[in-house]
């Protein structure tokens, strides 16, 4: 916590002027949620939080339906054919180019200072928000106070991120009625949880603040940092191409995303890697939904590092083959 704002709250919106500007909003009432009434309890043992404070924080906050309904049908439960091509485009990839080109210079020394490569930090950026032209449209008061409260199958999850998303905007200075995020209570260009921003956001411009809402080279610092701190390794594969050899790669399919098997090791079921790889390298059988039947790769522990960011292959493949594109587009024409 913020030595500079001991027990105060700076960031407490003017909740009249929020509700009349949004019609829908309906101030909470502690007295119906008992969670909340424990939730701002712990607020105020453990970080110095009043109920008043609270209370007039969550003023503005507002229980929304539609953000359930968004949290119960996911796009990446989509088959990954369908998935692939809401993110992989020819648009994102010119779009990624552009934004790689303007920021080139920071993209380039988050590579030296994290080891990430240039194209999956750009993709993160354009498969999260488009390089920032969609970073969300609900208020993350309103994500994390319905999730918290009406969705309990990751109550305890979500109460954490708004405990987390409060100590956040007393420490920036945040205004916690207006900050807008995704569904699930990400925000910024790369759309970091609350929890994911106040541990690993860096400042990467060096202005003195940690800036993912607005600030792209701080954004870029970010991601790099993130997947550096889960794990990142320079200069190493993400995917690879695979030849499948008789039937017992179904076992090793099983094993999920983490690679916990060498490349000498899957060659036992029948998974071979179609390039030349270090036979110690740790690898996982991915299996994805293409229009034609099952798709496979190999998936190395940077694939992995990406499914720290969102633990969907289908994002982490996304991701991989947006690079790809990106990185391809950008060697045809590099100078433009």
């Amino acid at each position: 916590m913020d030595s500079a704002f001991p027990g105060r709250l700076p960031i407490i919106c003017a909740a009249l002027a929020f509700l009349a500007a949004s019609p829908m909003a309906q101030a909470l009432n502690f007295a119906k949620y008992p969670a909340l009434r424990s939730f701002a309890a712990e607020m105020d043992e453990k970080h110095g939080f009043s109920s008043k404070q609270l209370k007039q924080v969550f003023r503005c906050a507002t229980i929304r339906p539609d953000i359930i309904e968004a949290m119960e049908r996911p796009r990446e439960l989509l088959p990954w054919h369908e998935y692939r091509k809401a993110f992989v485009t020819e648009d994102s990839a010119q779009r990624g180019v552009r934004f790689w080109k303007e920021h080139a210079g920071d993209i380039s020394r988050a590579r030296e200072q994290y080891g990430v490569s240039p194209e999956i930090i750009v993709a993160i950026i354009g498969v999260e928000t488009r390089y920032g032209r969609n970073t969300g449209a609900y208020t993350v008061l309103d994500a994390l106070t319905t999730l918290t409260l009406k969705h309990p199958p990751r109550a305890g999850f979500f109460r954490k991120e708004l405990e987390e998303f409060l100590l956040l905007t007393r420490e920036t200075g945040m205004d916690a009625c207006r900050v807008k995020g995704s569904y699930a209570g990400a925000m910024g260009l790369p759309q970091f949880m609350p929890s994911s921003y106040r541990r690993l956001a860096v400042d990467f411009d060096g202005d003195g603040k940690r800036d993912l809402l607005d600030n792209p080279v701080d954004a870029i610092g970010s991601v790099a940092h993130y997947l550096h701190r889960h794990g990142w390794e320079a200069g190493a594969p993400a995917t690879g191409e695979v030849r499948l050899k008789g039937t017992l790669y179904f076992w090793a399919e099983k094993l999920g995303v983490k690679p916990s098997l060498s490349v000498r090791q899957l060659a036992d079921y029948g998974v071979f890697p179609r390039r030349q790889e270090n036979p110690g390298r740790r690898a996982a059988l991915i299996s994805l939904e293409g229009e034609d039947g099952p798709v496979y790769r190999l998936g190395y522990d940077n694939f992995y590092a990406i499914t720290r960011y969102n633990l969907s292959k289908h994002y982490a493949m996304a991701v991989v083959e947006l690079g790809e594109l990106i990185r391809q587009r950008m060697e045809e024409n590099p100078s433009s």
